[in-house]
């Protein structure tokens, strides 16, 4: 009986957990028996395990293998352990000694001839294994410069099983990932080419210096598009942890650009109507993969045309927009991606949606109908509401319109403001400050917050609505150099706040 151990890593959403593989060839039928949950495509691995090795000049076992994969208890889904399983199996006749494969991880899919083929998700998979105490980790050349990402641990790429089996033997080197090119962020649009708007771009303002969510409505051709993507313009870099963890949510999701370092752009990620509620919040047979709320994390989130949008669809929104994370089970478990996006909603008045009021052919009714489509619930997760007009003249850029870099100054002093006012409480901007913490332990006086009273009296502010405009009159303070809110702040919330929709 011969015994030999290797490791891989097994993902589940974006947490990624360390496999023991351990191979065992001994008495009995020749076969290869794969134990520890394993799916469909780790089940077909053992034919395209044994083929690559015999094609790449080794003996294959001509006994029974059972390979079992540790903890037993998680499911372990896709090909990614085939090379681990290989080299398992090989240690077990001494083509590869044990010490070689002590605290290293193995990832990567065969191809019978031998090729190392790349497989979705290195990134949180590597992390996952520096965390475990992995020394290096031995992975498609394809995805080398992905898992360079990953600093703390010893990263080699391979293209095909020989030369990581002469590399275990110390025979020979692997490729290591070389000096990464500074990334060149492409100039988002100027918010100086949106012509008018005033309102829209206050809103916009304030949205991206507290990290609210806000509606844009309107008749086409108003600017909504424009004004929506240019947003993430305004927003302040990534800080390297946001910048990992983007990188890790596109990484399982297969769209990480390959090449460069971390990316510090904020993401903007903007949806079509017609898509499916899996692209949207994330799902998928087997084990579920992140959606645009998950790749709009720490970015914008765009979703133009609201009401055309399938009721379902929209208030799968919710609980994204309260709790910044997804929560998606399946039979093989429950994964969890982060979703703590900016949404930016456009919407027309009508269906109809002439280019002035005047024109419109739809009934109140259907107006009503129309916008309805909305949910009241979704509305009041919404901070700000800004109606945009028709514009009535075509004014040259350089009247004076502000462009992003100018506003993007002052969203950036804002930011710092509230992030140094919240630092010891673990939030970093204004609008992930619970409800419970603005009433009592940084509640306002009485006559500030009279307006907020009055709205909640006359039934035009529910107790979310309330607290959410709390969130904005904080947000307008730290844009004004204030150190709180007073009574015409909290107004000003209020004038963004209850602005009608229907």
């Amino acid at each position: 009986m011969a015994l030999a151990r290797a490791h891989s890593v097994a993902l589940r959403g974006v947490d990624g957990h360390v496999v023991e593989i351990e191979a065992d060839v001994g008495g009995g039928l020749p076969g290869i028996h794969i134990v520890g949950l394993p799916d469909a495509a780790l089940h077909e691995s053992k034919d395209r395990v044994r083929a690559a090795v015999v094609n790449s000049g080794q003996g294959w076992p001509s006994r029974r293998i059972v390979l079992a994969l540790s903890p037993a208890t998680l499911r372990k889904a896709g090909s990614g352990f085939d090379l681990a399983l290989a080299c398992a199996v090989l240690g077990t006749d001494g083509v590869v000694g044990q010490e070689a494969l002590h605290r290293t991880v193995l990832m990567g899919e065969l191809a019978l001839d031998g090729r190392l083929r790349p497989v979705r998700g290195v990134l949180p998979c590597l992390l996952a294994a520096r965390a475990a105490g992995m020394r290096r980790a031995v992975v498609p050349a394809s995805v080398l410069e992905e898992a360079a990402l990953v600093d703390g641990i010893e990263v080699h790429g391979a293209a095909s099983l020989a030369e990581v089996l002469g590399f275990l033997r110390g025979e020979r080197e692997l490729r290591r990932p070389g000096t990464l090119a500074e990334t060149h962020h492409t100039a988002p649009p100027d918010l100086a080419d949106v012509v008018g708007q005033d309102d829209a771009r206050q809103a916009l303002e304030i949205a991206a210096a507290g990290g609210h969510h806000v509606l844009l409505l309107g008749p086409p051709g108003t600017g909504k598009t424009m004004l929506a993507q240019r947003f993430a313009g305004l927003l302040p870099p990534l800080s390297p942890a946001d910048a990992l963890a983007l990188a890790a949510i596109r990484s399982v999701a297969g769209r990480l650009p390959p090449g460069g370092p971390l990316s510090t752009a904020p993401p903007f990620v903007a949806p079509h109507h017609s898509s499916s509620l899996a692209a949207l919040v994330g799902g998928g047979s087997g084990i579920a993969k992140p959606g645009a709320v998950s790749l709009a994390h720490r970015g914008c989130l765009f979703v133009d045309e609201g009401p055309e949008w399938g009721a379902g669809l929209l208030d799968a929104l919710r609980t994204p927009l309260e709790e910044g994370e997804v929560r998606l089970s399946r039979t093989e478990g429950t994964v969890h991606y982060p979703a703590r996006f900016q949404l930016v909603m456009a919407a027309n008045p009508c269906p109809c949606a002439p280019a002035h009021d005047r024109d419109c052919v739809c009934t109140s009714s259907v107006r009503r109908r129309y916008l309805g489509r909305i949910s009241g619930p979704l509305l009041d997760r919404v901070d700000l509401r800004a109606q945009m007009l028709p514009v009535t003249a075509l004014s040259p850029v350089a009247d004076g319109a502000e462009s992003t870099a100018v506003v993007r100054a002052r969203v950036l002093t804002a930011r710092a403001a509230a992030a140094a006012r919240w630092a010891g409480h673990g939030w970093r901007t204004n609008a992930e400050v619970p409800g419970p913490a603005l009433r009592t332990q940084f509640a306002l006086p009485k006559r500030v917050v009279r307006p907020l009273d009055a709205g909640l009296r006359a039934g035009q502010l529910t107790a979310r609505g309330a607290d959410r405009a709390l969130r904005i009159a904080w947000t307008l303070a730290d844009l004004h150099g204030r150190a709180r809110p007073d009574e015409d702040l909290v107004s000003a919330a209020l004038y963004f706040r209850d602005r009608r929709v229907a």
